[in-house]
């Protein structure tokens, strides 16, 4: 049993630094140290994927376009919609303001019929960043990421900084790797450090394979609980085990 931020930095080839996942029920801030998880430093942001699919919806059913082909999105199509259209700004409040600043995006729903979005392909990942965009109160991810930054101890602090991973589905938006690290940048001006995070395009399921990679060393046999002991002692012999 491992964390899903420790299984990201593993992905990653990694058992110290910073994990941001962003999932589709939740994202996580994860600070690690030597393979050792720093629960005081770990933040949850309960707004994910899922949220931002309502949101792009509701963006959209407020607009004066195609109001029945909207109406009849599934969760599903929103899903494919969000994915293939949406982007993090670098500059939400400028693109906001200049029209020119983005280029309008159309796609084809299942039965043919085509929606046109405009602002909706910024806004939509937005909360990410800014939660009352969404009616939250909690800090966005970046935010979140200073807070478990500061948990770390300081003669590691550098080290954990050059190792910022992504790890989750939400964070495929383009621009969302250059965003957080232009916010991590700004909130640690001063520091005399320079933030870096790496996006690898597979991060999608980065715990996944850092916990294939985690399993196939020879040295983690040991801890595994076999088919033969369960059967043995049950359940509860988890428990002793781990």
């Amino acid at each position: 049993m491992a964390g899903s931020g420790f299984l990201a930095l593993c992905a990653h080839g990694r058992v110290t630094g910073l994990a941001v996942e962003a999932g589709a029920a939740v994202s996580h801030v994860t600070p690690v140290c030597g393979g050792q998880t720093l629960r005081k430093g770990t933040h949850c942001l309960r707004l994910a994927g899922n949220h931002l699919s309502k949101h792009l919806h509701r963006l959209l059913l407020e607009s004066p376009r195609e109001p029945s082909v909207l109406q009849a999105l599934t969760k599903k199509v929103l899903t494919q919609l969000k994915e293939q259209c949406c982007y993090v700004s670098l500059d939400y409040e400028r693109d906001l303001v200049e029209k020119g600043c983005h280029q309008p995006a159309r796609f084809q729903t299942p039965d043919g019929r085509w929606i046109t979005l405009g602002t909706e392909r910024f806004c939509c990942p937005e909360p990410l960043f800014q939660p009352e965009l969404l009616q939250h109160s909690c800090p966005g991810l970046h935010q979140l990421a200073g807070h478990s930054l500061q948990t770390v101890p300081e003669c590691l602090r550098r080290l954990v900084l050059g190792n910022i991973v992504l790890a989750g589905g939400s964070s495929l938006f383009p621009g969302f790797p250059e965003r957080l690290c232009l916010e991590l940048n700004i909130l640690l001006q001063g520091a005399g450090i320079h933030v870096e995070v790496l996006a690898n395009p597979q991060r999608g399921t980065a715990a996944w394979a850092g916990g294939s990679m985690v399993a196939s060393l020879t040295s983690f046999q040991s801890t595994w609980m076999t088919k033969g002991e369960y059967q043995e002692h049950g359940a509860r012999y988890v428990h002793t085990k781990f």
